[in-house]
């Protein structure tokens, strides 16, 4: 069930919208400030105050890549992986940066701290690899800058 808050930031967006269906992305964001993710149950709800199916909504959660339908670390990393980011060293900053955390992208490391997942582009070629945790961008990474990067979020 939302919270009476939920529900209150939700409805306040209304005037905004010309329809409550177009509100959808909005209703997901705003549940998942409050929760940390968006289940099948709080689908449900934003569904019934929207005039939206479960399966509606899931389908544009999968499309826009920043609704987490499960649940994630309390910090999330977002790691680029354009082609300049990619001909930067993506590659080997991804495989240092999921051993560090001991996971696999997109899954939530073990102590609930992180969950590390692939972006497209991040806008700042000129200084890649890059990534952002939580809206907190880094610039021109190598291993060494990722570990302390790392301990600043622990």
């Amino acid at each position: 069930m939302l919270s009476e808050q939920e529900r209150r930031e939700i409805e306040a967006e209304f005037p905004h919208y010309p329809t409550r269906q177009a509100l959808s992305i909005d209703a997901m964001r705003i549940v998942q400030k409050h929760r940390g993710w968006v289940s099948d149950e709080a689908l449900d709800d934003i569904g019934e105050l929207l005039g939206l199916s479960r399966s509606d909504l899931d389908g544009m959660a999968a499309f826009y890549n920043l609704i987490f339908r499960k649940p994630v670390g309390k910090h999330v990393i977002y790691l680029c992986d354009s082609v300049s980011c990619w001909i930067m060293g993506c590659p080997q900053l991804s495989d240092h940066l999921t051993a560090r955390l001991g996971t696999q992208l997109g899954e939530r490391s073990a102590d609930g701290q992180f969950t590390c997942l692939p972006i497209v582009c991040l806008g700042a070629c000129d200084h890649a690899p890059v990534m952002m945790i939580d809206d907190d961008l880094h610039l021109d990474l190598e291993p060494a800058k990722l570990d302390a990067i790392l301990e600043r979020y622990r």
